[in-house]
């Protein structure tokens, strides 16, 4: 369900957003991050993903958030279940003076090509080995997380 501005802004303000990350590896082990172009975290890397809209299913919301960030649709029997995260920011997508706070599934899923005109919400894709995407000051500390906390992909 789409919200209008105003209703989307009373959401954020008072209570959190459930989304899903999808950390995309290829058969070289790299992790496929888009730079992001909307708050939070403009600007950085991260991984692709999005919120669970209301009276929308895990299932369903897995096929639309994988269609949308990555042109093609994933079953989420097709991945694999890395936990559960949350995520903090002290602004949101309106630039408004509040914060934005995400209950995050993450799921691990396999792709070989970077995706081709998938650019709502970033403005570029590109492979990550860990190393580098643990060493790049650009790529958001959330992004990371998959990698250190030990539950994420190695």
């Amino acid at each position: 369900m789409f919200l209008e501005k105003s209703n989307f802004e009373c959401v954020i303000r008072f209570a959190p957003l459930v989304s899903i990350d999808l950390v995309v590896k290829n058969r070289k082990g790299e992790i496929l991050l888009g730079l992001r172009k909307n708050e939070p975290a403009k600007g950085l890397w991260f991984v692709p993903g999005g919120r669970i809209f209301k009276d929308e299913t895990i299932d369903n919301a897995f096929k639309r958030i994988s269609e949308n960030e990555l042109g093609i649709e994933y079953n989420i029997s097709q991945s694999k279940f890395l936990g559960l995260y949350e995520h903090f920011y002290d602004n949101n997508a309106f630039n408004d003076d509040f914060s934005t706070h995400y209950i995050v599934m993450g799921f691990e899923i396999s792709l070989e090509d970077v995706p081709k005109g998938m650019k709502a919400q970033h403005e570029a894709y590109r492979w990550f080995d860990v190393e580098t995407l643990l060493a790049d000051p650009m790529v958001h500390r959330y992004t990371k997380n998959y990698f250190l906390d030990g539950k994420g992909i190695r």
